[in-house]
């Protein structure tokens, strides 16, 4: 079993979330990796930013440093093994993302929430339904209230 921290990047102000297609696991993912023994979760979202984006990571106001959602998953591949997943939420525009780390990732996407929604289960990690279900519910909790 491993912990993970994920970031999912928004832009605000095009309404988009930033996806990886991740090499080893074959799908559209947001980024992130692994939690180093006694690092913090928090901590591993800041280094694997500047690892695989380049930039400085951004807690988004709608969560701060916390993270907005847990997964628990059987991952794919050769090496199979369960990956707990801590959720975390960053801002940035996207103009800023200029380069990714290649041997991670073959591309990278920016996505409407109704184009994430739109994509099929089988291409995306098992819970980015759902998480974009979530974050729009956090959205729209933050714009009414």
């Amino acid at each position: 079993m491993h912990l993970v921290s994920y970031f999912v990047i928004l832009d605000d102000t095009r309404d988009q979330l930033l996806l990886v297609a991740h090499r080893k696991a074959g799908l559209w993912l947001p980024a992130g990796g692994h939690v180093e023994p006694g690092e913090d979760p928090w901590a591993a979202v800041v280094r694997e930013c500047r690892e695989e984006l380049g930039i400085q990571a951004m807690a988004s106001p709608i969560s701060g440093e916390l993270p907005l959602f847990l997964t628990v998953t059987e991952t794919r591949g050769q090496g199979t093994h369960t990956d707990v997943s801590l959720w975390y939420l960053l801002t940035a525009d996207a103009d800023t993302i200029t380069s990714y780390d290649q041997d991670e990732f073959n591309a990278i996407r920016w996505l409407t929430d109704e184009q994430v929604l739109e994509e099929s289960d089988e291409l995306l990690d098992p819970h980015m339904h759902r998480f974009t279900h979530k974050l729009q519910h956090a959205r729209a909790g933050r714009h009414c209230g």
